[in-house]
């Protein structure tokens, strides 16, 4: 597997990370995810400290974690997946109804 170096900058601090490249997006966007938590986090309460601005973001993404996982078991929300494929069976459902339709007209 090829890996690479990615810089991310997470409250004002510059990390150089090692990742594949199909997954570098992925880690940018988790890296930016990371750095307005913590943002928010310091911009809201008088936590100070780098590491404990870093245990309530994750604290707080991990509860929306948490909060999402909880959704799908009880059928709330649905994973991409789940989504695609109930739309491709409503796309073969409604394309078998066109056909029905077009042959009665025919």
């Amino acid at each position: 597997m090829t890996t690479k170096q990615i810089d991310v900058s997470i409250l004002g601090q510059s990390y150089r990370l090692a990742t594949s490249p199909e997954n570098e997006p992925a880690l940018h966007e988790a890296a930016e995810r990371v750095d307005r938590e913590m943002n928010k986090v310091r911009a809201a309460s008088s936590v100070r400290g780098h590491d404990r601005i870093a245990v309530m973001a994750a604290l707080s993404i991990a509860s929306e974690l948490l909060q999402l996982q909880k959704s799908v078991r009880h059928g709330e929300a649905f994973p991409a997946e789940e989504i695609q494929r109930t739309m491709r069976q409503m796309n073969d459902q409604l394309a078998a109804v066109i056909r029905q339709h077009d042959l009665t007209q025919a």
